[in-house]
């Protein structure tokens, strides 16, 4: 069965500062964190295909960025929408339009442009075996469940670390099990969406989502001080 990478870069915002979105900005090597993160998937043995979901406004750049790279297993860049998840949605629209046959699809963030070829690697290698697979990392810090109290956030309960873990991407599935979860959650009309593996969880609760272990480098950049992480990767990967 086909993988597909679905690069979701549908964001405006930017949290960093400047005009353009964070997954059009440099890093340390002048390349964008959106080709970090397709060089990622195109590098990748097992994927076949890559689908970029861009922000309307920055679809030209990113044509520039496809023209000026050897992508070959970039399939199209098509618009995303205003939420995250209606961009998932508009990827798997098209996959389903376009792909005659079932296919396995990894929804990636852009803004994750250090994910690991052991980490796609064993995501598909899930794939093989379980419907639905995502990647996550232990907590390391204690978590605090809070409630309000008088207009302020106190402490409710304090869950034990030990089962708990931080969501990563990609998060996979195949094509038609996340199709069937999204059709069911937009006739909710209290849909309120977090992440893929969140609509799967909350719309088909019996289907089981499988963990691979992600890494710490596999973090999103949101902050400025998460560029200069970025900075520290490139500089370890060259020694």
């Amino acid at each position: 069965m086909k993988n597909i990478a679905v690069i979701l870069a549908g964001g405006s915002g930017n949290r960093l500062g400047g005009e353009l979105p964070k997954q059009l900005l440099p890093l340390a090597d002048k390349k964008t964190i959106l080709a970090h993160a397709v060089d990622a998937f195109e590098c990748a043995e097992k994927i076949d295909g890559i689908l970029i979901v861009m922000h309307r406004a920055y679809i030209e750049q990113a044509e520039r960025m496809k023209a000026s790279n050897d992508w070959k297993k970039l399939l199209t860049i098509i618009p995303g929408g205003q939420e995250r998840w209606e961009s998932s949605l508009k990827a798997l629209q098209w996959l389903t339009e376009n792909e005659p046959q079932e296919v396995n699809v990894l929804l990636h963030d852009a803004a994750r442009p250090f994910v690991s070829a052991r980490i796609i690697q064993d995501v598909c290698l899930a794939l093989e075996k379980y419907e639905a697979v995502t990647v996550a990392i232990p907590a390391t810090d204690t978590m605090y469940q809070i409630c309000q109290k008088d207009g302020e956030s106190v402490v409710e309960t304090i869950p034990d670390r030990r089962q708990m873990m931080r969501a990563q991407t990609p998060q996979a599935f195949r094509l038609s099990l996340i199709s069937r979860a999204y059709a069911i959650a937009l006739h909710d009309h209290s849909f309120l969406a977090t992440d893929d593996c969140g609509i799967v969880h909350c719309y088909l609760p019996e289907q089981p989502i499988y963990i691979v272990e992600g890494e710490e480098a596999n973090r999103k950049i949101t902050f400025q001080e998460d560029l200069l992480y970025g900075e520290r990767i490139e500089k370890t990967k060259k020694i």
